[in-house]
């Protein structure tokens, strides 16, 4: 009973899926041991292996917590005004902690 249990926590709460070309995104919500949900989105795009004469899925997974939806929508609807507009959309500070508006590459984050 208890594996069952298990199982069934495990298991994905809601699935979406798009297909667009030759990708097709995921999204998953999910729950924690906690009950605390969370979503994954990922892509997967379909490729040749030429050594192996066949087809696999190449996987991309992306854990979105709860805590970070609103600053990852803040930036993908940032992202998708600059692509439509060809400036950068106009952000107004919230707290100190975004002082630099989200400008900094992966050689600023701490590997430690």
């Amino acid at each position: 009973m208890e594996e069952f249990y298990k199982q069934a926590r495990n298991e994905e709460l809601f699935s979406k899926s798009v297909r667009a070309g030759k990708r097709t995104y995921f999204f998953d919500v999910k729950s924690t041991r906690g009950e605390d949900q969370y979503l994954t989105i990922t892509e997967s795009k379909r490729r040749f292996d030429n050594e192996q004469g066949k087809f696999y899925y190449e996987k991309h997974k992306i854990f979105l917590y709860r805590e970070d939806f609103d600053k990852f929508l803040e930036a993908i609807n940032e992202s998708i005004e600059f692509i439509e507009s060809g400036s950068a959309p106009t952000v107004f500070e919230k707290d100190e902690e975004q002082s630099d508006n989200g400008n900094f590459g992966f050689d600023d984050l701490d590997n430690g």
